[in-house]
């Protein structure tokens, strides 16, 4: 069922909703195309930049930037549609359109990033496709959500910075245009924030060494990779939210969060739906010989296993819709809230994933068919931060604090 298609009334919140920024059967038309490819790519761990190239065609890296910049003007139902439909398709691909709309959201949101950079930033995803994610992760300091500071150093040079240090899991660097680094000042007292750096015409050029090492079990397409910087040039005018460790780096407000919440959770429920639907054409095409030509459809127990996974989906898809639409009309719930919603439908994902594993059996854990990688895929949930012990231990707090 598409993600707008619920047997339900709008969320409360939602009032007058708008027609969607992109037609519904183009998002199903790319994922069925990007479906094709996504078994090589998993296999070789390629980054898949033709499904890129398809979709700047259509101005989806655009979707959220503003009208005013040659953007679709896209709101996070827009986005979540896109997201979780390419999930079902190819999911390395929609979390790089994450990371893509996160940040083009925030850009118009009261950003500390100069107005020039911004308008470039957006102009370049409208015009080009151009692609930006903002690498925080390092191998010393893991998360920053745990807090600590960044080993990456930004020294100021005249005319600009010079940047060095190491970032780990860069998704989507294989076709960045645009390098958002996290980093610290090397002052006595350090202030922190983030360095953008622009793609020349190559990043060895620049002094950017991409040491592909991305070999994980899931979402192997990602182009996770480590990237090094060596006393890159930053431009004066590339730097923005610098702010003092105190502050920390820059924690998100409730509806970055609810952005974050939503699209993380909308890869993994298009992945439990694409395990969803490969389960339906294996039991109707499946006819053992002990149901003298009738298929596993018909026997009651599958049915019933069918139904649970049709109910943690049908949860999933309340949720993310609910979510979407209360921060669509300036609404957004508390970020305590918005993260349980994230571990709610992650932890769904995963469960649909497992249940159709327990129920198919040697073929669903067979390489010949899709469902062991959506398993491997589906894991991934687990990582994205903030992981599932943080979002219950800050629950656990906001339940106490009223």
């Amino acid at each position: 069922m598409p993600f707008d298609d619920l047997p339900f009334p709008a969320s409360p919140f939602a009032g007058t909703v708008p027609a969607p920024a992109v037609d519904p059967s183009l998002i199903a038309t790319l994922s069925a195309e990007f479906a094709t490819r996504a078994a090589e790519h998993d296999a070789k761990a390629s980054f898949p930049f033709e499904n890129f190239e398809r979709l700047a065609s259509f101005g989806l890296p655009a979707l959220v930037t503003p009208a005013t910049a040659g953007g679709k003007g896209g709101g996070l139902r827009d986005a979540l549609a896109v997201v979780n439909g390419i999930a079902a398709g190819e999911p390395s691909t929609a979390l790089v359109l994450v990371l893509q709309y996160v940040i083009h959201n925030q850009l118009w949101r009261g950003s500390a990033w100069p107005e020039a950079l911004r308008e470039r930033i957006a102009r370049s995803a409208a015009t080009d496709g151009a692609l930006i994610n903002i690498l925080r992760v390092e191998p010393e300091l893991g998360t920053p959500h745990r807090g600590g500071l960044p080993a990456t150093v930004a020294r100021k040079v005249p005319g600009g910075w010079r940047i060095s240090g190491t970032k780990i899991y860069s998704t989507g660097i294989p076709a960045l245009s645009w390098l958002g680094v996290w980093a610290r000042t090397d002052d006595v007292e350090p202030l922190v924030g983030t360095w953008v750096v622009p793609r020349g015409t190559g990043l060895a050029e620049q002094g950017i060494e991409v040491r592909e090492s991305w070999n994980h079990i899931g979402m192997r397409a990602s182009g996770s990779h480590e990237v090094v910087f060596h006393d890159v040039f930053v431009p004066d005018d590339h730097a923005g939210e610098l702010r003092p460790p105190a502050a920390g780096w820059t924690v998100p407000d409730a509806v970055a969060t609810a952005w974050m919440a939503a699209l993380f959770s909308g890869v993994y429920d298009g992945i439990a739906r694409s395990a969803r639907d490969w389960l339906v054409s294996f039991l109707h095409a499946r006819k053992p010989t002990g149901l003298n030509g009738a298929s596993l459809a018909t026997v009651p127990r599958l049915q019933e296993a069918l139904g649970g996974i049709e109910s943690l989906l049908l949860t999933n898809r309340i949720l993310l819709r609910s979510l979407s639409a209360a921060v669509d009309s300036g609404t957004p719930p508390s970020q305590s809230d918005a993260l349980l919603v994230k571990y709610t439908v992650t932890n769904n994902a995963i469960d649909v994933v497992a249940r159709a594993l327990e129920v198919t059996g040697n073929p669903g854990l067979s390489r010949d068919n899709p469902l062991e990688r959506h398993h491997r895929d589906v894991l991934c949930a687990r990582v994205h931060a903030p992981q599932n012990d943080m979002i219950l231990t800050g629950a656990g707090r906001a339940a106490l604090s009223r």
